[in-house]
């Protein structure tokens, strides 16, 4: 029988706490400790050793693995710190703030050849797995369109925490990053955009809200639209049983493709396309797709139990990552600018 990998955790706030419930339904992993400069709460529950600073963590527990689930402004020099004492890491979303930081850490991780999965659950979620299958083999023809939404009302107390409100965090790069890697991965590589953004709602250093463009290198052309701050039942945390913290309508959708042969709502696979005759006097024909009702997290999780014990690469590499926070930093240049953005790859 395989001993559980041991891991550590860096980071107690909500995503922290959801990555250490992931990690006690896994019987092949083994939470040892963990770092948080603010709170030993998390640790104190679960009854194993708590540190302020994650580099004594690392230097006294000497853990298998690790997940950083810190401030976004963190990710990367924890990343490294991880990589310097050779320890496998399941770095959170996003890989760095700026492109800047991402080819740092691209450079590192070079230089010391430890595995780091980047933390775009999404990927993981079998709904994910089935709409790109359905893509890759030509159901919809040519993609045309793609229209993407997440919206919702965060309560107030989230942003107790300051780093919430500052430069760093934000709709774009806490929430709408995942959307933007996911119609990457399903759509396709980004070839231009063009954004607009406001923060009028909450009245914070970062927007609340945002309407972005998409050109796609295959030709397709998308729109992704996102608010923290408004009364909605679109989005991938309301519309998929993936985050239990969120009020659920499943019967919504948050994604909508359409292409030359048909069209494709997100996650409800459901794909319409004509019969015998095209044209739009003529009905169209649908069909659902099924897929397996399992926690894209979970998987996520035992998909870093095999990387980390270096018998799977990851799923998402730093680099693949990178070219999701290298369209971050077009729309957020497109936003500043009110110009067209060509993402520019670390």
């Amino acid at each position: 029988m395989t001993t559980p990998l041991k891991i550590a955790l860096i980071g107690a706030g909500a995503m922290g706490r959801q990555h250490a419930g992931y990690i006690a339904k896994e019987s092949a992993a083994s939470l040892v400790a963990i770092a948080d400069p603010f709170s030993s709460a998390l640790a104190d529950e679960i009854g194993i050793k708590h540190f302020a600073g994650h580099c004594e963590m690392l230097d006294q527990v000497r853990p298998d693995a690790v997940i950083i689930a810190n401030p976004n402004d963190l990710h990367v020099t924890t990343a490294i710190d991880c990589l310097e004492r050779g320890i496998p890491n399941l770095l959170e979303k996003p890989v760095a703030c700026s492109r800047e930081e991402a080819s740092q850490l691209i450079a590192a991780q070079q230089r010391h050849s430890v595995p780091i999965l980047v933390g775009h659950h999404r990927r993981h979620n079998p709904v994910a797995e089935r709409a790109k299958a359905i893509i890759d083999e030509g159901r919809l023809g040519r993609l045309a369109t793609v229209t993407g939404m997440w919206q919702t009302c965060k309560p107030d107390d989230y942003f107790s925490m300051e780093w919430r409100r500052r430069p760093g965090a934000g709709v774009i790069l806490i929430n709408l990053v995942h959307d933007l890697d996911l119609l990457r991965h399903l759509c396709g590589e980004i070839a231009s955009v063009q954004a607009m953004t406001q923060n009028s709602l909450r009245g914070f250093e970062v927007e609340d809200s945002a309407v972005i463009q998409l050109e796609f290198a295959n030709g397709a052309l998308g729109s992704l639209t996102g608010s923290d701050a408004v009364v909605s039942p679109w989005g991938w945390d309301q519309n998929v049983n993936e985050v239990p913290i969120f009020a659920k309508h499943l019967e919504q959708s948050c994604y909508f493709l359409a292409g030359s042969e048909g069209a494709l709502s997100i996650p409800q696979l459901t794909l319409w396309r004509y019969g015998d005759t095209r044209g739009w006097q003529h009905q169209l024909v649908c069909e659902s797709h099924r897929y397996p009702q399992d926690s894209a997290q979970q998987r996520q999780l035992a998909h870093f139990l095999k990387v980390a014990r270096g018998l799977a690469e990851p799923l998402v590499s730093v680099a693949d990552a990178a070219r999701t926070l290298a369209v971050i930093d077009a729309i957020q240049e497109a936003a500043r600018t009110g110009q067209r953005q060509v993402p520019l790859t670390p």
